[in-house]
């Protein structure tokens, strides 16, 4: 039995900030704190007092965090960034919303000497004497301390007093408890000073987000076998199945949370490798109920929002490689392009030559070309990808394709099995990434106003050419007409790309899988510098060396460059930690140490430097993640490093202590390629279909013709009735959780200790 913790998090937009600069606008941009350790930076929005974000994460961390913090920035280049404001929910107030905390809220302002985190370990004893008792403290040390100074450190002592006033730190404690105990040892969680007077809100705006937290206690595989087995059945036997529990969750499920119950099953069976029998069957159901081909996967079905989520999962790399560098040239260019005469400002594009501005005819006809360019280079890499191509997400649009064409055979509709494929090629995966690049990770920063309508534009042309440039898409918007020879080049362009694409025979499919699987694909690849400490100077930034290295299921390797050959490096099994370097070891907040044993079992730490806090993330979760199930994982570690003759973090003398912090192993941002849970995603499935149970009840009450509920075993031994079957599953899952929660050990007693500043 394991707990599992998880937050999904969406920062949508932030209202009414207050200005910093001196043009009267600021640059914000959010820090997500868990426990005050950063582990999530939004883009910077220029220049705006109510800035979108619409950004959204899922975050693993342990069931013991307390409290997770929004930190509103305003970005300098010139200075250190200044804090406009910040929210605080914790986990008391996140675990009292089931379905998530979502609205706006009043940002607080942020009181530095309220920045408090980390505990403290007591030692409190009551010391029997002649006369009278004694209360003896001993403060034995201290762990995950707030930074206080510039460097990123801080000088921290402890100042005791007891029945009287205090005034920077106090140890509260329950005296009479203690009288009778004696003594009373552990590590107290520091807290801000409740008795100061807190600050109003003031006018620093107002944040709106969406945070739901998801405690999940996770049972042994086992104990999720028949669940697995039943569901898994169900897919296998398809349409011909007798008791088709697949559309019976469908029909069970609300459009509130299609799209997680989309997600989950669809991890699940790819977990089992039935992904594409899975998708198989949902595209049969949706046209068993489609009689107008002009409405197929439209709607957000479950059929729909489980094939996206697929082409996330199944197919980002790939997207990756097509749309990666028109993407960037068109942020690298910030060209004007615009093609509604209502919107064109002649004044933003300057002069055409050394005297006069551009006409707004020219400025129409530039930015036709500039769309036509980056329309053909797309489509151009579109059509040589066809190898490319995951071999799964070919088959499974090869079966889209065919059950389409069986369910409209005529020849007035010989273009719906096209279009019900670019619905979710071009519809679902590919125009969504333009718009949004850095929601798919395309981009690190969100675009500016300029470059946003440029893929806006190169969007709308890309739908069109999705569309087969039917007469409803052309006419939406007559002013895109100047594309209409582009686009329609485009669309014969597209349907020969999957006429090949969906070509795909079932031995060529298995090769194709066979040959990926003899792989070890990477986990996670990029530019990082990189510092070996030896002997005893001082470090320096300027010892950093850049090199591309690359993270897959069995090493962590690098080369020089992306391209050169890679040279074995950490081997995965190895790795003890991966954790944070404090600020001041090297002056930067973006390093990381990744400690491992070598050859002969000794302890050693590779320094790596990563550009930005997003990027250190996205690196540490991956290396915990692939190491998540190693020997000898590290419970603590230095976050300092070992300069001279002792460590700087807390000055300990002996290198080979085992640390003076507690590592965060269990800490991880949730991205697209990550390895499967399969566990979790059952206990998930489990979950949903215990809060929809009265539903299925009611269902197998109506099939079953009886009239009132009866119990799925009434009738004596198994019951041969699928949906009988998932209820008695059911009813065994729930037991075996009492009996879990039942046999559990009881929590550890919760410590306060608060800090006065």
């Amino acid at each position: 039995m394991a707990r599992r913790s998880s937050l999904s998090i969406r920062i949508v937009e932030g209202k009414n900030l207050p200005a910093k600069d001196i043009t009267g606008s600021s640059d914000p941009y959010c820090i997500v704190k868990v426990d005050n350790e950063p582990i999530i930076r939004t883009a910077t929005v220029w220049k705006t007092l109510c800035p979108f974000w619409g950004e959204e994460y899922q975050v693993h961390l342990p069931p013991t965090f307390h409290a997770v913090a929004f930190y509103v920035m305003d970005e300098d280049a010139l200075s250190r960034d200044d804090v406009i404001g910040k929210v605080c929910l914790t986990r008391d107030m996140l675990a009292s919303h089931p379905k998530g905390f979502s609205g706006w809220t009043h940002l607080m302002e942020v009181d530095r000497n309220e920045e408090v985190q980390g505990e403290i370990h007591l030692r409190l004893e009551v010391v029997p004497g002649t006369h009278a008792s004694r209360l003896r403290c001993s403060v034995l040390e201290g762990r995950d301390l707030a930074p206080k100074d510039r460097n990123g450190a801080s000088d921290p002592f402890v100042r005791v007093h007891y029945n009287g006033r205090t005034q920077e730190t106090s140890v509260v404690v329950n005296v009479q408890r203690l009288c009778s105990a004696r003594q009373e040892e552990g590590w107290f969680r520091l807290q801000p000073d409740q008795s100061k007077s807190r600050r109003g809100e003031g006018n620093l705006g107002s944040l709106q987000l969406e945070v739901r937290l998801r405690d999940e206690t996770v049972l042994p595989s086992i104990c999720y076998q028949p669940l697995v087995q039943l569901l898994c059945q169900e897919v296998k036997l398809g349409t011909q199945g007798p008791g088709q529990l697949i559309p019976i969750i469908e029909e069970t499920t609300s459009a509130e949370c299609r799209q997680e119950v989309a997600t989950t099953l669809l991890k699940l069976f790819l977990g089992q490798g039935l992904a594409k029998d899975f998708l198989d069957l949902l595209f049969q159901l949706e046209l068993g109920r489609t009689s107008e081909a002009n409405t197929l996967f439209r709607s957000n079905s479950l059929a729909s929002k489980s094939m996206e989520c697929f082409l996330k999962v199944a197919g980002m790399r790939y997207l990756h490689g097509i749309l990666g560098p028109i993407i960037d040239r068109v942020f690298e260019e910030k060209k004007y392009v615009e093609l509604d005469p209502s919107k064109v400002e002649v004044k933003d594009v300057g002069c055409s030559g050394l005297h006069r501005p551009q006409t707004e005819a020219e400025v129409l006809q530039q930015s036709a070309q500039t769309l036509r360019t980056h329309l053909v280079a797309l489509l151009s890499a579109l059509c040589r990808s066809v190898r490319a191509c995951p071999a799964m997400v070919r088959a499974t649009f090869r079966q889209l394709f065919r059950r389409v064409r069986e369910r409209f055979p005529s020849a007035q509709h010989q273009n719906v099995p096209f279009i019900a494929v670019t619905s979710f090629l071009c519809l679902r995966f590919f125009s969504p990434a333009i718009m949004s690049p850095k929601l798919f990770h395309l981009r690190e920063r969100h675009a500016d106003a300029r470059t946003s309508r440029t893929l806006l534009l190169l969007a709308k042309v890309v739908q069109n050419v999705g569309n087969l440039d039917t007469p409803v898409s052309r006419a939406k918007e007559a002013w895109m007409e100047p594309l209409q020879p582009t686009v329609r080049q485009g669309v014969a362009q597209l349907k020969d790309f999957i006429t090949k694409l969906v070509d795909i025979e079932e031995k060529e499919e298995l090769d194709l899988q066979r040959a990926l699987n003899s792989q070890a694909p990477p986990v996670k690849e990029g530019p990082l510098f990189i510092h070996r400490t030896k002997g005893k100077g001082p470090l320096a930034s300027s010892s950093f060396k850049k090199l591309y290295f690359s993270l897959t299921t069995e090493t962590l390797s690098f080369a020089k460059t992306s391209s050169s050959k890679k040279s074995a490096f950490i081997k995965l099994a190895s790795i003890r930690a991966a954790e944070k370097v404090e600020e001041k070891s090297f002056g930067s907040s973006h390093v990381m140490q990744v400690i491992y044993a070598d050859d002969v079992g000794r302890a050693q730490t590779v320094y790596l430097q990563c550009k930005c806090v997003n990027e250190l993330n996205q690196w540490l979760s991956a290396l915990r993640k692939v190491s998540v199930n190693n020997t000898g994982l590290l419970g603590s570690y230095h976050p300092g490093i070992f300069r001279g003759d002792k460590w700087s973090c807390c000055h300990q003398k002996d290198r080979t202590d085992q640390g003076c912090d507690r590592t965060h192993s269990r800490v991880t941002l949730q991205e697209w390629n990550d390895p499967l849970d399969l566990d979790l995603e059952a206990q998930l499935v489990y979950k949903h279909l215990l809060g929809v149970e009265a539903a299925l009840r009611e269902k197998q009450r109506l099939l079953s013709g009886e009239t009132e509920t009866s119990s799925p075993t009434d009738r004596g031994g198994a019951p041969k009735d699928p949906l009988a079957q998932l209820l008695c599953v059911l009813q065994d899952l729930r037991e075996a959780h009492s009996s879990s929660l039942a046999g559990a050990s009881p929590r550890e007693p919760h410590h306060l200790l608060e800090l006065q500043t």
